[in-house]
């Protein structure tokens, strides 16, 4: 435990060590498969539908939910 966190303390003071570990992840190289427009339209469209379908199924069926909360009252 004691280990655990001398090392932990040893990496926050250290920051040249942790850039260069940094660095080292970075990639410069251009990307090996160009993606043309329509598939990155494509997957931005399907993000995008799988973010707000949860949201507007709320809004869409909110009367609905506070019709049942009136109904059945909290104890």
């Amino acid at each position: 435990m004691v280990s655990v966190f001398l090392r932990m303390m040893m990496t926050l003071t250290r920051p040249k060590e942790i850039m260069k570990q940094t660095r080292k992840m970075i990639y410069s190289k251009p990307p090996r498969n160009k993606i043309g427009a329509a598939q990155s339209f494509l997957v931005m469209s399907l993000f995008a539908v799988a973010m707000l379908t949860p949201a507007a199924w709320v809004l869409h069926h909110l009367p609905q939910y506070r019709q049942q909360s009136k109904e059945t009252p909290r104890d």
